[in-house]
């Protein structure tokens, strides 16, 4: 992975580029679906302190979509990001679902967004449905370019996805209309032929390279570092279970399941013994592989967003990992960030 490290801010060092692009993004970014009323209400002035934060925290990476309270992130974000200096900050947004308005009320929890059900979402890899779905987030972001644009969640679509919306995503790349291109799923299979058939800079994997599971280590991450492409990693925390350990906590979008909290309870004992904080360990543990770029955070308030950015500042000491290692808690095999990591990330 072709990276730049230079000081981003407190928060957020190093700055590293995607693939072999010149495209930066801060090693923590923000991402932007919980203040789009993921999983609950969040209030216009709340998701606006939230994304305030993260610019005061240093943080100059901005991820969004069109799916996340069916365009409420991009608006909100927009709104926010208008009034910074467009060359200081790197934002991605995805293809793949275009919004079609719709009447009759009703509210958009049954896909996890408590906003009113203004749209509805249809799902579009065709080449027009990518740009379609482009010029219609420039519009509600109200900015003049995004820098990423990456296929959303493909998984049902995979042939019409590398046959027709990747070839329009190559060509908007090669035009200047966008600066880098790749995708974002849930799952690293797919992602891993991306980064293998096609010429992406970048793939964005969540949910599949976290303490809890390491996936992404049977072929995503060592095609990107063969192929000189980057990994972004999302749902480091694993829907909330590793933020909060608890029972009722989240993972993968649901309830977790019994023994995933006490195996996270178990990781959480280790981690307080050495005077860490879970989530600091979560939000570390991606930078051991050297194809990861950066680590995104889903924050609905301000000081969500504050505690991410100061856990994601401690070190880590190498006894977390060597403990979580002698307690079958983290397999042998998977890297961890060892004292040069420590040192970049800092």
């Amino acid at each position: 992975m072709a990276a730049d490290e230079n000081e981003a801010g407190p928060a957020t060092a190093p700055v590293r580029t995607l693939g072999r692009s010149s495209v930066p993004v801060t090693a923590l970014g923000f991402g932007a679906a919980a203040v789009a009323g993921l999983n609950g209400d969040v209030g216009e002035d709340e998701a606006t302190a939230a994304v305030e934060a993260a610019w005061s925290a240093g943080i100059r990476y901005f991820d969004t979509a069109p799916h996340y309270g069916v365009g409420l992130s991009e608006r909100r974000l927009g709104a926010v990001l208008r009034a910074k200096p467009r060359d200081g900050f790197t934002l991605s947004t995805k293809v793949g679902r275009v919004l079609v308005p719709r009447e009759g009320g009703g509210d958009d929890r049954a896909n996890g967004f408590a906003v009113p059900a203004t749209h509805t979402r249809r799902w579009d890899f065709s080449a027009d449905g990518v740009r379609r779905s482009l010029e219609d987030s420039l519009t509600r972001l109200g900015l003049d370019r995004v820098d990423l644009v990456l296929l959303h969640d493909p998984d049902d679509h995979e042939e019409q996805a590398f046959r027709e919306a990747y070839p329009a995503l190559e060509e908007l790349r090669s035009q200047g209309v966008v600066r880098a291109i790749g995708a974002g799923m849930n799952q690293s299979r797919m992602l891993a032929r991306f980064l293998t058939d096609t010429d992406v800079d970048a793939v964005l994997c969540a949910g599949r390279y976290t303490l809890l599971e390491q996936g992404a280590l049977d072929a995503l991450l060592p095609a990107a570092a063969a192929g000189g492409k980057s990994v972004i990693v999302g749902g480091v925390f694993n829907s909330g279970l590793l933020a909060d350990p608890t029972p009722g906590a989240m993972y993968d979008y649901k309830t977790a399941p019994e023994e995933l909290v006490g195996r996270a309870l178990r990781m959480n004992e280790v981690t307080e013994a050495h005077g860490v904080r879970l989530r600091a360990a979560a939000l570390r543990f991606p930078f051991g592989h050297p194809a990861v770029a950066s680590v995104l955070v889903g924050a609905r308030s301000a000081d969500q967003v504050r505690d991410a950015a100061a856990q994601y500042r401690r070190p880590v000491p190498g006894a977390v990992w060597e403990a979580l290692r002698e307690r079958g808690l983290l397999p042998n095999g998977v890297p961890v960030p060892d004292a040069r990591t420590e040192g970049i990330l800092s």
